[in-house]
């Protein structure tokens, strides 16, 4: 299953259940704002943690730096104002979440919209729902499929669907290309952009287009969030279910209103086209266009607005390598907005502007203090060196003090979406990614390539190689471990001066290594190896036939299902194409299929969907991931003169 929940409703009269089964996804809705005295609490915490850990770095830089072992105690002391610095950015950017415009839903719109799905080399078991969701979205609206594929199959597509479709001579400047190609040939004062594998909720539009009352604003960006919550970034704990961009999509980014600092963030967002016209279209020179365009945008006066309110799902990284491939582009692209638009010190941006593109854009600095946390206790316990000229016992536990509470401040301003040991694993397993890109700063012209994000898993590939900044941190934690108890026992040429400080830097390495160990576990799960279906799966209880006799559903996705059914219809031959009828709250949708699997016990076997129904697949595809829309394509529309 992929983690929703399942979600009742009504059966038709005369049917076996008493109830239809289908996914429900949590945790969609706008927050309730935050009580006075919870904003209170997180306040007080937070300035508590930031006076204390001022007064204790002055005394950490004034009175305990060991300058004779320069390398590694000022490395040491780096990383801790690197952590102090980065729970300062945090509290300011954290301070009000709730901060919004006025806000209704519009069901009529004077404003022409268009919304835009930009593809490349998905394959149409992700594109699908997309598309079906995408026509049936009110208000009024144009859908257009732009795509970079040059692929006559996804033009079909999006004729039989009901949407517009547009290519282009070249694909020079991968999606920010796509997109100005676009605005080009394309009439309308707004334009809502989804990724290939975003699926639009039923409000998307109504919830969003409000904002444009405002003259001001260009931008309006709603979370990202997933439906394949089996993913490589999806874990569950009790009955949550974490995510690690949650902590972004719904704590920082609902933050940045604030101080009007809200970014586009690529997909699930709306732009205003007047704004990208006067800043000359979609920024090209980066990898992260999005933000890129927001600053520019910014710098003429327009404004973001962040709508915390999940109105479109799409697909996460189904595995380590996707995973890093896009925190990577993420990096790179960060990189080169700080070199080129210099949003911290350039002019044309307010105070809050610019603490909203640091908060976001110096993160991803944060490998190297991983880096540096990993490498230091190996150092210590190898040559004997201590970084700290102070005893032990005054050391030891106001360092650990400062530490767990500057921690604890953390968690608190991410309001319950940083899981202590797991968000600290992927800490490890963004740091392979992320901490080359960082150079990208310094040799910008070697990081300029764009590198699309896989969707779904990669067939053929049975487990991800572990990197090798995971890889040897692991073997030189362990090895240092052992290192310490041979040199305690007097079996090696080190010698331990300053026992605390050998002490607890054996105690770091330990747990550095049960972290990295857990990252590499995480990579090597089979989990997160080859797909065993093309497209994700979801338990659902449904009714239906199949070859006229009755029969239930019991996990299903776009490509093929699981079904039980009586004797006669399991006894069928294998390869005998059948129908599968699926009773829906609205509608049947009616399937072609045939049986890939033998029956168990006679009854439970399971049957691939035949290709080209494509109508039928949208249907379906409504029903999992958002039944509250009705799938009626409108008549086709004349194709656009650059199609």
């Amino acid at each position: 299953m992929t983690g929703a929940k399942l979600r009742g409703k009504a059966s038709r009269p005369g049917r076996r259940f008493a109830v239809a089964q289908l996914p429900a996804f949590i945790d969609n809705s706008r927050p309730t704002p935050e009580s006075a005295g919870r904003k209170l609490f997180i306040h007080a915490a937070t300035i508590a943690t930031l006076l204390a850990s001022s007064v204790y770095l002055g005394w950490r830089i004034v009175d305990t730096v060991n300058l004779a072992v320069w390398w590694v105690s000022v490395p040491l002391v780096a990383a801790e104002v690197h952590n102090t610095f980065g729970l300062l950015l945090f509290t300011l950017a954290l301070w009000d979440i709730d901060v919004s415009p006025p806000w209704r839903p519009v069901d009529r719109t004077g404003l022409r919209v268009a919304v835009l799905v930009t593809t490349y080399n998905e394959p149409e078991e992700v594109l699908i729902p997309t598309i079906a969701a995408t026509v049936a979205l009110e208000p009024a609206h144009e859908t257009w499929v732009l795509d970079d594929g040059h692929r006559p199959a996804i033009q079909r597509l999006a004729r039989e669907m009901g949407a517009r479709y547009l290519s282009r001579p070249d694909n020079a400047h991968a999606k920010a290309g796509n997109l100005n190609h676009a605005l080009g040939i394309i009439e309308a004062d707004v334009i809502a952009v989804l990724d290939a594998d975003h699926v639009a909720g039923p409000n998307f539009l109504r919830h969003t287009l409000c904002y444009f009352d405002d003259p001001r604003v260009a931008i309006v960006q709603t979370p990202q969030d997933f439906y394949n919550l089996d993913s490589f970034e999806h874990e569950r704990r009790g009955d949550r279910q974490f995510n690690e961009e949650a902590v972004f999509y719904r704590v920082i980014g609902p933050g940045k209103n604030k101080w009007d600092a809200a970014f586009w963030c690529g997909t699930s967002a709306l732009v205003r086209t007047k704004a990208l016209a006067e800043v000359g279209g979609v920024a090209t020179e980066s990898v992260t266009e999005d933000i890129h365009t927001t600053i520019r945008m910014n710098r003429r006066g327009w404004r973001g607005v962040y709508h915390n309110e999940v109105l479109a799902r799409g697909l996460a990284p189904a595995d380590a390598i996707q995973y890093m491939i896009q925190r990577n582009r993420w990096a790179i692209g960060a990189m080169q907005v700080l070199r080129s638009e210099n949003p911290v010190f350039g002019r044309g941006l307010t105070f809050g502007q610019r603490l909203g593109f640091a908060t976001t854009l110096f993160a991803w600095f944060d490998s190297w203090r991983t880096l540096l946390f990993l490498a230091l206790p190996v150092a210590v316990l190898f040559t004997g060196a201590s970084p700290i000229d102070a005893p032990g016992y005054l050391y030891g536990p106001l360092f650990l003090s400062a530490f767990s509470a500057q921690f604890f401040a953390l968690r608190v301003l991410a309001r319950g979406y940083y899981p202590p040991i797991l968000s600290l694993v992927f800490e490890m397993l963004r740091m392979p990614a992320v901490l080359p890109a960082t150079l990208a700063i310094f040799f910008p012209s070697r990081f300029r390539s764009f590198r699309v994000t896989p969707k779904g898993r990669q067939a053929g590939r049975r487990h991800t190689p572990v990197p090798l900044l995971l890889s040897v941190p692991a073997v030189a934690s362990a090895l240092a471990i052992l290192w310490f108890a041979a040199t305690i026992a007097g079996l090696t040429f080190t010698s331990y001066d300053e026992k605390p400080a050998v002490i607890g830097s054996a105690v770091f390495a330990a747990a550095n290594f049960f972290l990295v160990l857990k990252a590499i576990a995480r990579i090597r799960d089979a989990r997160f190896a080859s797909e065993r279906r093309a497209s994700v799966r979801f338990d659902v209880l449904l009714e239906g036939t199949i070859a006229g006799a009755a029969c239930s559903i019991h996990d299903i996705s776009l490509t093929g299902a699981r079904v039980e059914s009586s004797q006669a219809v399991a006894e069928r031959p294998t390869a005998a194409p059948v129908t599968l009828a699926i009773a829906l709250e609205r509608e049947t949708v009616r399937l072609k299929c045939e049986p890939i699997r033998p029956a168990l016990n006679g009854h439970v076997f399971g049957v691939r969907f035949a290709r080209g129904q494509r109508r039928a697949i949208g249907q379906l595809a409504l029903a999992l991931l958002n039944s509250e829309a009705a799938y009626a394509p409108p008549a086709e529309t004349a194709l656009p003169r650059a199609a």
